[in-house]
């Protein structure tokens, strides 16, 4: 009974102690918190010396790279004073030399800022032209940028073998064998037909001689790869038209376009600046042929072997070699007076090399379109400045549109009727008619080159190739954003979609010029 008692009173004792001490919660969440607090609080007191360093002086983050790039730039303009002196001021042919170039790539940039939703990006090409065209007709600008026609020829010439070496590159054999009949068709039908129809139209409603003509024609009947393969990639990875192999085909067609187009100029060219006959120029033209894919052979089955597998910077070096031999056949062959050889050669030897290079090919062309990224803002920005509002006439510029316009008709309209026994669908033809039309880098070489030959060698020849230059610059600026925009936007609305990882395509992908 004792005991009994006595464990009541224990267990009231336990019972009323409990209740009256306070009890303290076992809160998991509290101890995350303060968890929590401990490890946020030193990462924010760690972030505000940070930021107070950012904002410091002197500067840090952006604006020291910005300050700093400047810095660079303008020692590498005190270097080259130094050491040409007057070349670099205003007035001389690098101060020029360099207006155009940072003013055709701020050009670039900001076109690329211009975006508008539901619209394809346009290619920064057209910014570079305007700005170069903007340098040479703003007064105060124009009045302290010059460039000599010997500067300016030997940069556009250069530009020009860097295209050739890109499109060398670009020719896939496997995917020109797969396809090569329709291939052929559409990088020789349109380009001959718009050729001959400039050729007509410029003799009659612009009073051209015929042998102008046909150069204007070989002029415009190139398409331009620089907006064609990019827009085609889009597509590509996105599935649309490859089971028909539609950007393939105009990707390798817009290379071998450019050969035939860059041939027929150098051929037209030389019998419209020659004293001989006809059957003379005919016959040197084809002796340029011949000495172009000779040389070309050669010098390609060289650097197949030389350098060896076996060598360092394998990549770097084949570039080197590469362009170094190309830009040295193109210039080269000027001198020689061999005008159409260079090009040619350029060609063949690309093309010849590049098949046994394999994986190595790829960072070739890495490297060129490295290259192709310092000349391309030279090449759009010389084109643009060599375009003078004082010098145009306005039924000048209307006849050139009007030429333009009736040209790019004849050469969609045969586009089309190219791949209507293709098996393709009504829209896929439409669509491979109407992507067929941009035009720019070629253009950009060859306009300027008819104007410079003829302050050359035939002043009394300029006023046609100063249509010539206008009909080229107006070609760029109308095709090339209309070209990126109607393939960009009807590209999803009239081609197929399917999986792009059934298919197995061999065409390598290229980002050309």
């Amino acid at each position: 009974m004792y005991t009994t008692e006595s464990k009541n009173e224990h267990l009231e004792d336990k019972n009323i102690h409990s209740s009256t001490t306070p009890q303290i919660p076992n809160d998991s969440n509290a101890s995350e918190r303060q968890e929590t607090k401990d490890t946020v609080l030193p990462e924010i007191e760690g972030a505000k010396p940070q930021m107070e360093k950012e904002s410091s002086c002197p500067p840090r983050g952006a604006t020291n790279k910005i300050i700093t790039q400047g810095v660079i730039l303008f020692m590498i303009w005190c270097i080259t004073w130094s050491l040409s002196g007057p070349e670099v001021l205003p007035g001389g042919n690098l101060f020029g030399v360099l207006i155009i170039f940072y003013g055709a790539i701020i050009g670039g940039k900001l076109l690329e800022l211009i975006r508008v939703p539901s619209v394809p990006q346009l290619p920064p090409l057209l910014g570079m032209l305007l700005a170069g065209f903007t340098i040479r007709n703003v007064p105060f600008i124009s009045k302290h940028v010059h460039i000599s026609n010997m500067w300016s020829s030997t940069l556009r010439n250069t530009a020009l073998t860097i295209i050739l070496i890109r499109a060398g590159l670009g020719l896939d054999p496997q995917a020109l064998k797969h396809s090569k009949g329709l291939c052929l068709r559409m990088s020789m039908g349109p380009c001959l037909m718009e050729a001959c129809a400039a050729a007509v139209i410029s003799h009659f409603l612009m009073n051209f001689p015929w042998q102008w003509g046909f150069l204007l024609g070989f002029v415009l009947g190139a398409v331009s790869p620089a907006v064609v393969v990019p827009s085609m990639l889009v597509l590509q990875e996105k599935g649309y038209g490859i089971e028909k192999g539609i950007p393939t085909l105009l990707i390798a067609a817009s290379s071998l376009e450019d050969i035939l187009a860059i041939t027929g100029f150098n051929t037209c060219l030389s019998i419209v600046f020659s004293t001989g006959g006809i059957l003379g120029n005919v016959i040197a033209s084809f002796w340029d042929v011949l000495v172009g894919v000779l040389v070309g052979t050669l010098l390609g089955f060289f650097l197949r072997y030389f350098p060896s597998g076996d060598q360092t910077r394998l990549s770097l070096k084949r570039a080197f070699l590469l362009v170094s031999l190309c830009v040295s056949a193109v210039l080269g062959g000027h001198r020689l007076g061999l005008h159409g050889a260079g090009g040619l050669c350029t060609l063949v030897l690309t093309f010849i090399a590049g098949m046994s290079w394999s994986k190595e090919k790829m960072k070739v062309q890495k490297i060129i379109s490295t290259v192709w990224n310092v000349f391309q803002p030279l090449l759009f920005g010389l084109v643009g400045s060599e375009v003078s509002v004082a010098s145009l006439k306005s039924n000048a510029i209307g006849l050139c549109v009007a030429t333009l316009s009736l040209a790019l008709l004849i050469r969609i309209s045969s586009a089309f009727a190219l791949v209507c026994f293709a098996g393709f669908s009504f829209k896929e033809k439409i669509f491979i008619a109407l992507s067929w039309m941009p035009k720019a880098t070629v253009q950009a070489v060859l306009g300027p080159l008819a104007l410079e030959t003829a302050r050359i060698n035939a002043p009394h020849l300029e006023a046609y190739s100063k249509d010539v230059m206008t009909v080229a610059f107006l070609a760029i600026l109308i095709t090339a954003p209309n070209g990126a925009l109607i393939i960009g936007i009807l590209g999803p609305k009239l081609l197929t979609r399917c999986d792009a990882s059934k298919i197995k395509m061999e065409l390598t992908e290229l980002k050309l010029h």
